[in-house]
């Protein structure tokens, strides 16, 4: 484990020496996330994972928090462990900020996987969860939680794993009330930054949403393919949001396929 000047901590596992895979958590969790994922990448690949401002054991934004600081916050992650180039997966929040990364730094994103992460939504979408945003404002991140467990997971997988959902919710609920409700915002309303740009991501890209990813569906994984040449999409049936938790082969196993298979 290490930590950066702006208070960010980073870990690095697997194999020292080649290609690098950095994975980017998504909101409210830490990146005790990927400890389904890593047994799958470790073996062969040098990969990082960090814990985004405001979450887990970094600090607080240095400023108001907004996709482009958390691109610069990648960019700095990737300078301290002397890297150049790498593929990035990001999970939900953590997909729109490897998708800003690779427009601002085009030349230091590799490839991406983007996993469970929204494109632009319908009105009432967008009015629901800006619903959310405020009511985690108020009453700080346990009054969205429950709720949102009910999102991530399957109704079987919530009843069957009554650890897994003490997890999740404590991670979720460990975070400050006055920094989670400005980083939530960015969830909902950063959309406008990475649609559309005028920089378009030119990388090898794998999108993957679960059949049942109700705020983040099929629908907007083939919109975020559309707008990346070349992009390939997979939709896994019956699962929901974290569908890295509830089912980590289902989206381990294509995304190393993917990773093993770029271009040298």
């Amino acid at each position: 484990m290490a930590a950066l000047h702006d208070g960010t901590i980073w870990e690095r596992h697997g194999n020292r020496g080649a290609d690098t895979v950095v994975m980017i958590h998504g909101l409210g969790l830490n990146r005790q996330v990927w400890q389904w994922m890593l047994p799958a990448l470790s073996d062969s690949y040098d990969v990082i994972t960090y814990d985004l401002c405001g979450h887990g054991e970094s600090a607080a934004p240095p400023e108001r928090p907004s996709l482009e600081l958390f691109a610069h916050q990648l960019n700095a992650v990737l300078d301290a462990a002397g890297v150049e180039t790498a593929a990035i997966v990001g999970f939900s929040l953590g997909g729109m900020i490897c998708r800003k990364f690779a427009q601002d730094f085009p030349d230091r994103a590799g490839a991406l996987v983007i996993l469970n992460s929204p494109h632009k939504r319908t009105d009432d979408a967008q009015a629901a969860i800006l619903k959310r945003v405020d009511q985690a404002a108020t009453e700080g991140p346990s009054a969205t939680v429950d709720a949102a467990l009910g999102r991530w997971f399957t109704d079987s997988f919530r009843r069957d794993t009554p650890a897994m959902m003490d997890l999740v919710r404590s991670w979720v609920t460990a975070n400050d009330k006055t920094i989670y409700s400005g980083i939530y915002r960015v969830l909902a309303e950063g959309i406008s930054e990475i649609t559309n740009p005028d920089s378009q991501i030119k990388v090898p890209t794998l999108v993957i949403t679960g059949e049942q990813d109700y705020g983040n569906g099929p629908e907007m994984t083939q919109a975020i393919a559309s707008q990346i040449p070349g992009a390939r999409t997979l939709i896994l049936p019956g699962l929901r949001h974290m569908a890295l938790v509830e089912d980590p082969d289902a989206v381990n196993i294509p995304v190393r396929a993917f990773l093993d298979g770029l271009p040298e």
